[in-house]
């Protein structure tokens, strides 16, 4: 491994990758994939100071290349965008003109300026040149490497993941916490063992993409590097949060890596149209804190943070994506601080109704840990529990016990 720079004293502590061509992003006017998410969030970490605080720099991206673009997906694939952006043209074999990916006209530049923002942030990382990173219009995580799929046309986690490997990382792990499986990032390192994937989401018995079960744990040679927690539906806080706390911490510090990367889709709240989760702000929040905390133990602090799905786009995404910027800047926003005026006006104006005007759902976001003891009555026990009786014996962890 080549070791990055330690000496971090005189950089910034936080890369926010932000510019307003990455708003073009967006599959048009109905669909769920709006950049308003993007541009709220934005907006609303401006307000509260997070993007002027000392150690903060915010970044824009240009479109990555081709050759950068293939590390991960099929040339075929990357051709068809460019055909697809360039002359309307829809390649459903490939996912291109679907329901859920339809083309539109700035889609492989736009895609691909998602894709070298999360590649600058996590190099940035990994060279020392800040702690953390945070990408919120990143985190496209369902995109494989022949085909766009669930919202997403490239998939910038696991080219940056690549690139870190490139770089000189030995280990990345990447946890991710949206309400779908992470499958496309999943899938294109199954067989790497260099690359941990961990993904704590609603059940594929009720979700897209319909995978994520315990039993997927990696291929041949890299067996317990996919850890998958399929989660009940209508799981709430206190169950969300201790499952992450029963899986996530034990696999990382057994796995050790070099770079955390996470995806912090907030589609796991109660209000989110496209799931049934029945998390709250609060509970996302704690989830940030932990995963950064974690950062800090495991991988010298460096941290990759990035957006993904997320679709209660006043109440909900700006509010939690604000409080991941601001845990990232090691500014913390506290929940009972009030959502700015400048803010609601805005929002006021441009939809016609009043958004939630605190950076709190009153939640507690308590939960009991799992070492207070296994509950077979527990839905929620009974799914950590089969993650763990089928991943953890591979780490070489006690599922018992660890």
């Amino acid at each position: 491994m080549t070791a990055p720079d330690a000496t971090r004293g005189a950089s910034p502590t936080l890369r926010v990758v932000w510019s307003t061509e990455l708003l073009a992003y967006d599959f048009g006017f109905g669909h769920p994939m709006t950049s308003d998410r993007i541009d709220l969030t934005v907006a609303l970490a401006a307000q509260l100071g997070l993007l002027d605080a000392p150690g903060v720099e915010v970044v824009g991206a240009q479109a990555a290349p081709d050759a950068l673009l293939t590390t991960v997906h099929d040339p075929e694939y990357v051709a068809a965008v460019h055909a697809a952006a360039e002359h309307g043209v829809p390649d459903l074999v490939r996912g291109l003109g679907t329901r859920d990916d339809p083309v539109f006209p700035q889609m492989h530049e736009a895609a691909a300026r998602v894709v070298q923002g999360t590649v600058d942030a996590a190099l940035a990382v990994w060279r020392g040149e800040v702690d953390h990173a945070v990408n919120v219009g990143g985190g496209l995580h369902h995109a494989m490497p022949g085909a766009a799929s669930g919202f997403c046309v490239y998939n910038d986690a696991a080219v940056a993941i690549r690139e870190l490997l490139a770089a000189g990382a030995e280990r990345v792990a990447y946890v991710d916490v949206d309400a779908h499986h992470g499958d496309g990032v999943q899938d294109v390192f199954w067989d790497d063992p260099r690359v941990l994937t961990v993904s704590v989401h609603e059940t594929g018995f009720a979700l897209f993409p319909g995978t994520g079960y315990p039993s997927e744990t990696g291929g041949p040679g890299a067996d317990g590097t996919a850890v998958n927690v399929a989660l009940p539906s209508h799981t709430d806080d206190a169950g969300w949060l201790r499952a992450i706390e029963a899986v996530v911490p034990a696999v990382l510090r057994e796995f050790a890596p070099d770079v955390l990367v996470t995806q912090h889709g907030c589609d796991t709240h109660r209000m989110d149209p496209l799931a049934t989760l029945r998390v709250s702000v609060d509970a996302q929040r704690v989830a940030a804190m932990l995963l950064h905390d974690l950062a800090h133990e495991v991988s010298a602090g460096r941290w990759v943070a990035l957006g993904g799905g997320g679709y209660a786009i006043l109440d909900v995404v700006p509010r939690t994506w604000a409080h991941l910027l601001g845990v990232a800047a090691h500014r913390p926003v506290d929940p009972a601080t009030r959502v700015p005026q400048v803010w609601l006006d805005v929002v006021k104006q441009r939809y016609g109704r009043d958004a939630v005007p605190v950076m709190t759902d009153h939640a507690s976001a308590a939960f009991r840990p799992w070492a207070a003891g296994y509950d077979p009555a527990d839905d929620v026990d009974r799914a950590v529990r089969a993650t763990r009786t089928a991943v953890f014996p591979s780490l070489g962890l006690d599922p018992e016990l660890d």
